[in-house]
């Protein structure tokens, strides 16, 4: 979608307490100014009774970019109270920037790398950092920043300092933990609540600690996957966005699961980040809304 428009096509999501006449008043809005709807998602939550949508709509021909968005912010701004609405209006053809945390594993960073370099990823990543070095001889090879952020437990507090001003440098709407092998503190889940991605097999918590496709072999699984989720403070406990498995048999080796779960962690990652990067994830409590 990024790229695709001049300027003038727009996606608008929003939630509100579920009840009638809320597509028609929001579409009545778009209506006087003339936007067309590209394309429209709702759904309607029968447990939390909330209502979701997401508008892919384009402004009128002839209408200055600037001044049909404002408008339209002005009019969105006066409709909200009435339906109690958060909502968000974003210009489609924006690119927005990522910061990607790693450690030494690189396939979800040199997934991610070559799919924002082929305009697949709607987004541009800005930086990457880690807490190791193995990784930079990858992020050279596509001019991005890297940065070395060692971490202790004694220095625990100063590198996420650091990870947070990187965020404010680069403007980073992202931050994608790419096997990222640490811990976010409470401090910093908060900080950039909504705003940060993980990616992890999804033997949790059956299989916890180190080895887990030995544990998943010994214990015979026939089934491994891999998790993408909003970070929390609770540790892999967050909004899942998305989720990939296969089926395996007595045949594979501990090595195989292990292939495996890389390449379905790269697929879940990567499909976690084109979706939030295209606006198309709202939270409905602890659970996504992902308008695919």
């Amino acid at each position: 979608m990024a790229g695709t428009a001049d300027g003038r096509e727009f996606v608008l999501t929003l939630s509100c307490p579920d009840r009638p006449g809320i597509v028609y008043a929001v579409t009545g809005v778009l209506a006087a100014r003339g936007a067309n709807i590209i394309d429209a998602q709702q759904f309607g939550s029968p447990t939390s009774k909330t209502f979701f949508l997401r508008v892919h709509l384009e402004l009128a021909e002839g209408v200055e970019t600037a001044t049909g968005e404002t408008g339209l912010r002005d009019d969105l701004t006066d409709l909200a109270p009435e339906f109690a609405m958060t909502w968000e209006l974003h210009r489609a053809s924006d690119l927005p920037a990522m910061v990607v945390l790693v450690s030494k594993a690189g396939h979800c960073l040199a997934d991610l790398l070559h799919r924002a370099s082929t305009g697949w990823l709607p987004g541009r990543i800005a930086a990457v950092a880690s807490n190791h070095t193995d990784l930079r001889p990858l992020a050279d090879a596509y001019d991005v920043p890297w940065h070395h952020l060692p971490v202790t437990d004694d220095t625990r507090g100063d590198q996420e300092r650091a990870i947070l001003a990187l965020v404010e440098e680069t403007k980073a709407e992202l931050v994608v933990l790419a096997r990222y092998m640490q811990v976010l503190s409470p401090a910093l889940c908060e900080a950039l609540a909504g705003r940060v991605l993980n990616i992890h097999h999804s033997f949790l918590p059956s299989f916890r600690g180190g080895r887990p496709y030995e544990q998943a072999y010994n214990h015979g699984v026939k089934l491994i996957g891999a998790t993408a989720h909003y970070v929390t403070a609770e540790l892999d406990e967050g909004p899942i966005l998305e989720q990939e498995v296969m089926r395996v048999t007595h045949a594979h080796t501990p090595a195989d699961l292990a292939a495996i779960g890389r390449d379905l962690e790269t697929i879940a990652l990567a499909r976690a980040v084109r979706w939030h990067l295209e606006h198309r994830v709202l939270l409905d409590g602890n659970r996504t809304v992902v308008f695919t």
